[in-house]
């Protein structure tokens, strides 16, 4: 299983996160490149190698008309109204739109923006629809939020992770006047979030490395285990005590081991319909399987065990909600551990819609509900549909 993990332990903003995965890339010149041809009107990214407290890195330069936000601005990424073209979230979603981009590409670049601007209007007492990203909605944003989706998608990790957020502390001089570190847009985006402020005065994560770890990490923590084939570092502006930069670090892990908990309760009065109701909001709600089995109970009495099985971290509110659709007035809680192979869920196009194809242990096959989307809608069986895009 292939796993990547960001060391955050001196923030993340959105050219850095950029930066440390090009420098995961054998040729990354050639994405600049790729990135540059997209069309996004003045916009010109360049790279550069450089160095923070002796550490070696690379730096993203994202030019707008010809001048760079930094140059404008003199401070940490403060965008100028200078280069500030695009204001509402309508807008810039009808740019990524234009773009010639894939449709994973755009669909998570367009989720983290209205994650921006769900933020921004929270904190500011507005509706999404009308905030205006002073900062964020600059070019040079899109294009690292843009440059960020398209890399790892060509990475195409099985699984992505990262440390605790250092934030920073102090304040910070914006569009909104002075305002505390984190920024509130970014604490809002960070709620759910390991995060800490430490002793370094200044921002060290800004809105767009937040909304876009919130978007694609899945687990958040110390390094897992994993044999590192590369490591990349992405380098900040600011010079501080401590190397300024993102570590990406891209790697293998064998089958995934982890500990898990089973929830059980015996059923002998409710319907079938409702059982099945009662499974199907478990695994609507993150349970990783649910099922029931076939008992015989006290006096003799046919009756039903129904089971999930979910993360130590759920295991409370599963509960709660097996008791909520259940007549059970209890359930059982088992610790077990589990391995699983590692797998694959790839997108392909078909005549018949955008088709998921998962692979695990060297065994390919479809996903069911894409199966019977196309059946239902060519009035198919399973197996002829199937046979569609084999």
């Amino acid at each position: 299983m292939k796993i990547l993990y960001f060391d955050c332990s001196m923030g993340a903003a959105g050219d850095m996160l950029c930066a440390a995965l090009l420098d995961l890339l054998e040729k990354p010149e050639a994405f600049v490149h790729e990135f540059n041809a997209l069309g996004i009107s003045g916009v010109e990214m360049a790279l550069e190698e450089a160095e923070s407290c002796a550490v070696r890195g690379r730096r993203v330069h994202v030019r707008v008309n010809g001048q760079e936000e930094l140059a404008l601005n003199g401070e940490h990424g403060r965008h100028s109204d200078h280069i500030s073209q695009l204001r509402t979230l309508d807008e810039i979603m009808l740019l990524i739109n234009a773009l010639p981009l894939t449709e994973t590409v755009r669909r998570d670049a367009a989720e983290i923006y209205r994650s921006i601007a769900e933020a921004e209007a929270k904190v500011h007492n507005k509706a999404a629809s009308e905030v205006h990203f002073h900062e964020l909605g600059s070019l040079d944003a899109v294009a690292d939020v843009t440059a960020v989706c398209m890399l790892l998608e060509r990475l195409a990790p099985d699984e992505i992770g990262a440390s605790a957020i250092r934030v920073g502390s102090g304040q910070l001089s914006c569009a909104h006047g002075t305002l505390p570190v984190p920024a509130p847009a970014t604490a809002e985006l960070l709620r759910g979030i390991p995060s800490y402020g430490g002793e370094i005065s200044g921002e060290l994560c800004t809105p767009t490395g937040a909304a876009l770890l919130k978007h694609f990490v899945k687990k958040f923590g110390a390094q897992p285990l994993m044999t590192v084939s590369a490591v990349g570092y992405g380098l900040g502006t600011k010079a501080f005590s401590a190397p300024n930069c993102v570590r990406a670090f891209l790697g293998e892990a064998e089958a995934c081991s982890e500990n898990i908990e089973e929830i059980c309760c015996n059923l002998d009065d409710m319907t079938g319909e409702a059982i099945g109701f009662a499974l199907e909001r478990l695994l609507e709600n993150g349970a990783l399987d649910a099922y029931y089995i076939p008992i015989g109970m006290k006096k003799s009495r046919p009756g039903v065990m129904l089971c999930c099985l979910c993360k130590r971290e759920d295991t409370q509110r599963l509960s709660e909600l097996m008791l909520r659709h259940t007549s059970s007035l209890g359930v059982r809680v088992t610790g077990f551990r589990r391995t699983t192979l590692e797998r694959k869920i790839e997108e392909i196009a078909t005549p018949y819609g955008t088709v998921h194809i998962k692979t695990a242990g060297g065994v390919s096959k479809p996903e069911y509900e894409d199966l019977a989307r196309i059946a239902r809608e060519h009035d198919l069986t399973l197996g002829e549909a199937a046979k569609l895009i084999n």
